[in-house]
């Protein structure tokens, strides 16, 4: 399986990746909203963990982006926002489920198995070959 985390701090990003790997899953790392952007938009990914506050563009407009394109790929938003009002907009905007930072690894690694456990929207229903 392949997950995407969209996160400019390394501090965070490095240990998730480290735990998904070990747990053999393939991840890639983006450190700006618009990479990150390219990415999703590029690639089939099983789930996306991504920050809020991120340069070039913001974690809620790339949900938005990312929805709005038909990308159904499940999304945890992980981030240091923690109003209520922040989550219903992250959460309204199409994320799946909203983590507070600091947050326990094992925590969120559990929260990555129930996203997945749903199934593999992110994969397309047809093979669709020279369009």
């Amino acid at each position: 399986m392949r997950i995407l985390i969209v996160e400019d701090d390394e501090l965070i990003f490095e240990p998730v990746a480290k735990a998904l790997s070990e747990q053999h899953y393939t991840v890639d790392v983006s450190e700006d909203g618009q990479a990150g952007w390219e990415l999703a938009s590029g690639f089939c990914y099983n789930l996306i963990i991504l920050d809020v506050m991120l340069p070039s563009l913001d974690g809620i407009s790339l949900i938005r982006k990312a929805r709005t394109h038909n990308i159904s790929s499940p999304i945890i938003l992980l981030t240091a926002i923690d109003s209520s009002t922040n989550k219903v907009i992250g959460l309204d905007a199409g994320a799946d489920d909203y983590v507070t930072k600091p947050f326990d690894l094992q925590v969120l690694m559990a929260r990555i198995r129930a996203l997945l456990r749903r199934g593999n929207p992110a994969l397309p229903a047809k093979l669709e070959w020279g369009l």
